[in-house]
């Protein structure tokens, strides 16, 4: 029933304007290009009866070889609640073990309640707080060692 596949930003982007929590569900193909030009990589969407319904992209954004980030990740609002997010996760975890990574990367707002819950129940840590005008704009940086990259 869920597939997942390395493929295109084309199709992550098809995902991405059907998830309500991001600011601009219309962006261009440059915005995501821009941010993981030159380093090493990872788009994976996952596919619902063969619908594109939830999607991740990740980089080597701090150049380190020892961390990866997942800059980007959503679930499309109608296809919630069905374990797209955690096959997505799972998927990008071996990878990044595969890749010789120890640890993944992640950074999520305060007003994102659902990502952190399912952050924090996965083994996700606290690592950092960067403030912002408004609390509920404050980004929240999280890490998990990929050795224990078991995900529910």
């Amino acid at each position: 029933m869920i597939e997942i596949k390395e493929t295109s930003i084309d199709e992550a982007i098809k995902v991405h304007r059907n998830v309500i929590e991001f600011d601009d569900l219309n962006p261009k193909k440059e915005f995501f290009e821009d941010r993981y030009k030159d380093k090493e990589k990872i788009i994976i969407v996952a596919y619902y009866n063969n619908v594109p319904a939830g999607y991740i992209v990740g980089y080597d954004k701090f150049q380190d070889r020892e961390s990866f980030f997942c800059w980007m990740a959503g679930v499309d609002v109608n296809y919630r609640r069905l374990g797209i997010l955690t096959k997505l996760m799972q998927y990008l975890m071996n990878w990044s073990k595969e890749h010789k990574y120890k640890t993944l990367k992640i950074t999520t707002r305060n007003n994102r309640r659902e990502m952190l819950s399912f952050l924090v129940k996965n083994g996700f840590y606290f690592t950092d707080i960067e403030k912002r005008e408004n609390i509920k704009d404050y980004r929240i940086n999280l890490q998990k060692d990929i050795g224990n990259f078991f995900i529910k």
